[in-house]
C-alpha cells in the first residue's frame, strides 16, 4: 500500500477510476446529517442559554462568554454528535478504505443503508458501536478545536485589528479554525481509523501500542497533510455559511446586526 498522499491517490485512481475518489460518499453524507447538526445545533443552543449575560462595563453590551466556557459547551456538543454519527463513520471509514484493499478483502457495500444493514446482519448491533470511545474522544476535539478556537479567534481579530464583522473577519477566524483543529484532531484520527477498519476486537490501547512500536511518535502527525486539505475548506465553507444564515435570521426577525 501507498504511504503517501499522492501515492494512494494515483494508486486509487489506477485501480478504481475517479469514482474510486468517491467511495463512501453516501456514508460522508449520512455522517453529517447524523454528526455535524447535532453538534452545531447543541453548541449554539447551549450558548444562547447558558452563556453568561452579565453586561461588559467597559462596551455596555453583554460580555461574551469566556474560552472555558466555550471549551465545555462545544466538548458536551462534540460528545453528543460523536456518539449520534458512530455508526455512519464507521460505514464512512470502512467504504473508503475499501478502495485500498484486495479485491478479495473488500466489503462492496452498495451504500451507506447497506452497510448498515449488513454489519447488523453480520456482526451484530453492536458493530454500529465499534470505536465509539475514540470517535466521541475526536469529536469533542474537535468541536472543542473547531467551534470554540473559531468564536475566540473571531473576537480576537474584531478587539485587536481594525477588522469589521465581516467575511474577511469570517474566512480568517474560520482558516485559523481549521488549521487548529486539524492538528488537535489528526492523531485521535489515526487510531479512530484503525480501529473502525479491523473486523477483529483489537481495542484502542492495543492499536496504540501496535502504532508505537511500528511508527514512533511520527505516527501522530501522520496524514497531517490530507486532513488539513479536507478540514480546512471544510471549516472555511462552515462558518462563512453559518454566519450568512445568522445575518438572514437577524434580518427576518428584526434583530439589529452586531456592532
Amino acid at each position: 500500500m501507498p504511504k503517501t498522499m499522492t501515492g494512494t491517490f494515483v494508486h486509487v485512481v489506477k485501480h478504481n477510476g475517479l469514482r474510486g475518489l468517491y467511495s463512501g460518499l453516501s456514508a460522508s453524507l449520512l455522517r453529517q446529517i447524523t454528526y455535524s447538526t447535532t453538534r452545531f445545533g447543541i453548541y449554539e443552543e447551549l450558548k444562547s442559554r447558558f452563556a453568561p449575560r452579565h453586561i461588559d462595563p467597559a462596551t455596555g453590551k453583554p460580555q461574551a462568554p469566556s474560552m472555558g466556557v466555550l471549551i465545555l459547551m462545544a466538548s458536551v456538543s462534540g460528545l453528543v454528535g460523536g456518539v449520534a454519527g458512530n455508526a455512519a463513520d464507521v460505514i464512512n471509514v470502512r467504504m473508503q478504505h475499501d478502495a485500498s484493499l484486495p479485491p478479495a478483502q473488500r466489503r462492496n457495500y452498495a451504500h451507506a443503508l447497506d452497510g448498515l444493514a449488513r454489519m447488523v446482519r453480520e456482526e451484530g448491533p453492536a458493530s454500529l458501536f465499534r470505536g465509539v470511545g475514540p470517535n466521541s474522544g475526536r469529536a469533542i476535539a474537535m468541536t472543542a478545536s473547531q467551534l470554540a478556537s473559531y468564536d475566540v479567534f473571531k473576537r480576537t481579530l474584531l478587539q485587536l485589528t481594525p477588522l469589521h464583522d465581516n467575511m474577511v473577519t469570517h474566512f480568517a477566524a474560520s482558516f485559523l479554525a481549521g488549521v487548529v483543529a486539524a492538528t488537535v484532531t489528526n492523531p485521535i484520527d489515526v487510531i479512530k481509523t484503525r480501529v473502525m477498519s479491523s473486523s477483529g476486537n483489537q481495542g484502542v490501547l492495543g492499536v496504540l501500542r501496535e502504532v508505537y512500536a511500528k511508527e514512533g511518535k511520527k505516527w501522530m502527525f501522520k496524514g497531517w497533510v490530507p486532513s488539513f486539505l479536507r478540514l480546512g475548506p471544510q471549516t472555511i465553507c462552515i462558518f462563512l455559511f453559518l454566519e450568512s444564515h445568522r445575518k438572514v435570521y437577524r434580518k427576518i426577525n428584526g434583530i439589529p446586526d452586531p456592532e
